[in-house]
């Protein structure tokens, strides 16, 4: 299955979850990371998770106690974390400069 189309969006989300490949982050962490609202990182997240990139899970919390909505956290599944780093490797736009406060190597600048 090929992956996913490298848009400067996709390879601002793809190096947010990189900073920690392993560690879980929720929607508007990523938008943070990415420097991307969350309306432009849900629909990538999706379209990663449905490659088999991504994996995620909602937050066991009761809303109404918590007083928020229950969160969907996503961390990169071990061979989206492989395939991420070569996509951006092979991506032809580099991203640093072009997105604002981002640097080179992933997170906010």
């Amino acid at each position: 299955m090929p992956g996913p189309k490298m848009t400067l969006q996709t390879q601002a989300v793809l190096r947010a979850l990189l900073e920690r490949p392993t560690h879980e982050l929720y929607g508007l962490q990523i938008s943070k990371a990415a420097g991307l609202a969350t309306g432009t990182i849900h629909p990538i997240l999706a379209r990663l998770e449905g490659l088999g990139w991504l994996d995620s899970r909602w937050e066991d919390i009761d809303p109404a106690v918590e007083g928020r909505p229950r969160r969907r956290y996503y961390t990169l599944s071990p061979s989206g974390a492989e395939q991420a780093r070569l996509a951006l490797a092979g991506a032809r736009t580099p991203i640093a400069g072009l997105l604002p406060g981002l640097r080179a190597e992933g997170g906010l600048a």
